[in-house]
This record gives structure tokens, sequence and C-alpha cells, in this order.
């Protein structure tokens, strides 16, 4: 049983966003993967909706800008991320993450802002995106602004976005991935229909020799309350040989995570997660990048 009390189609985001200024109990629903969960449970009981559903001109698709940053609009599904050729092209490890959330069925209908809205550390494209370095744009009646994901979550399910705003946009600047190559490695007990027990993404940039790791982004998800960059642990392997960096960056990121006991997994299992999980997704994605690992 869905308790909603009203449902308004907006027609545009400039519709959207003063629909939902004008009533003050009105939130955003895309997909509604989440959002209808929540309203069957009974938590958004009496919901009032503002769907941006049908807004597939302003908020879909994922397309290259002229200074090469990857644009992709909120309400793209996590398949057509997959399958997109610029996100395959610029940002792949993006679009193999975005293959990994539920099963088929929610890969079209669940959409990349949903996920980022919903703010759960386990989002799968979480930590990808925090590895990317992504910027959101956001718009209400009161005009725009971007934050960086690096500033977006606020703890477990929170974020910085007022309930009146609208994610407009994704952005993945060039310098955040040209040159990298990735990994994302989901742990569940099950390969699919399963929430993330950790998730972790690792970009690596080698240098000419394929031997020695020139830059690396480090990000995790469920290894804190919210998604995390493990900087100190970037910054001591930068520089190193491949499988020297492996051999450290575990116990480097594991300092500076703060996983919990959950029914899940217990902190000590999420502890060894982590150590493990570094080294084999630093390995794997400098063996994309050419490193005989």
């Amino acid at each position: 049983m869905y308790d909603i009390e009203s449902l308004y189609e907006a027609t545009s985001v400039a519709d959207a966003c003063r629909a939902l200024a004008e009533d003050p109990q009105a939130m955003v629903i895309a997909g509604g993967t989440d959002v209808l969960v929540k309203v069957r449970s009974g938590k958004f009981a009496g919901a009032h909706l503002v769907s941006i559903h049908g807004l597939h001109d302003e908020l879909d698709g994922v397309e290259l800008a002229p200074d090469g940053t990857v644009e992709i609009g909120p309400i793209t599904w996590f398949h057509h991320v997959t399958t997109s050729p610029v996100a395959r092209e610029r940002v792949l490890t993006l679009a193999e993450a975005c293959d990994t959330p539920g099963g088929p069925q929610l890969r079209v209908s669940g959409t990349i802002g949903g996920n980022v809205c919903n703010a759960a550390t386990s989002a799968d494209t979480a930590s990808t995106l925090v590895a990317y370095g992504a910027l959101l744009d956001l718009q209400s009646v009161r005009g725009t602004r971007t934050v960086p994901i690096t500033e977006w979550y606020t703890g477990p399910g929170r974020c910085v976005r007022e309930r009146d705003e609208v994610l407009v946009k994704i952005r993945i600047p060039r310098e955040n991935y040209e040159g990298f190559t990735g990994h994302y490695f989901k742990y569940g007990k099950r390969r699919a229909l399963e929430i993330a027990t950790m998730g972790c993404c690792c970009l690596v940039k080698l240098a000419d020799d394929r031997r020695t790791i020139d830059d690396i982004r480090l990000a995790f998800g469920v290894a804190a309350p919210t998604p995390i960059r493990t900087r100190g642990a970037e910054d001591a392997v930068r520089g190193m040989d491949v499988a020297e960096a492996a051999e450290k960056v575990g116990e480097l990121a594991l300092a500076e995570c703060h996983p919990r006991d959950s029914w899940r997994a217990s902190k000590e299992f999420r502890e060894q997660l982590i150590k493990e999980m570094s080294r084999r997704s630093l390995l794997e994605a400098a063996r994309k990048g050419g490193a005989e690992v």
C-alpha cells in the first residue's frame, strides 16, 4: 500500500523547483526505487511527490562537454551509464560500478542521481564518484550552486541538498579521469541483488615505465559513516613501485577508515575487507593500465 497524498509531474526543471518551493512537504521522485520503498514502509506516509521522471530533455543522458568534462544527467538509468559510449571511453570504472546495483530490473529503473541523493554510504556509485572527484550541480528557485562530492555527504543517509533543490547534473572534469585506469570492487554475500558490505574504488595513473604509481585515488563505501577517500594512503604510495604499493596500501587505508559492526558484517571483518580490497583494487587498476602484476 502506497500512502501518497499528491503527485505532481513536473514539465521542466524550473517547474519542479517551483512546485517544491510552493509545497513545504514536497519531495523529488525520479525512478522511485528508493522513495517508493520508504513510502510503502510508512516512513513517508502521506507523501507529497514532485516527479522529474519525464524530464529526459533536461536531465537524462551522458555527454562530453567541449572541455572534456563528462556530464551525466541525474535521471539516467544505471544501465544507460553502463552502456554509454562516452562513459565507457572516459570513465569506464563508473560505467562498471553502475552495473552492480541490484538486478537487471533495478538497473533499468533506478537512476544515478537517486543513488547520489539517497546518500547511503553503501551506494555502488558513491565511492567511484568520490574517486573521480565529481561535481554536483543543484537548482532551486533561489538559483544554482555546485557542490564537490567530497562536501556532499553529512552523515548516514544525509547530504547537503536542501529539500527544494533538484540535482541537475553530475560532472567529472577531464583532469580527474584522463590517464587513469581503475577498478570498483564490491563485496557482498552474493553476486547480485545485494547491498555492498564494502565498496572500494581505486584509480591509478602509471608513470611511463608502467611500474611506478604516478597518481592514485582510493575511495571506500561502508568504511565510515559516509563515502571517503583515504588521502593519507594515496600520498604514502604515490611514487612507489606497484608491487610495493600493493603490499602497504591496505594498512595505510585502514588507518583512515572507521568501519562499524552491523548485522551484515562485524567491524573486524570489514577491517579485513578494507586491507584486502585495497590491495586487490590497486593491482587490478594498475594491470588495466599496462603494469605486469
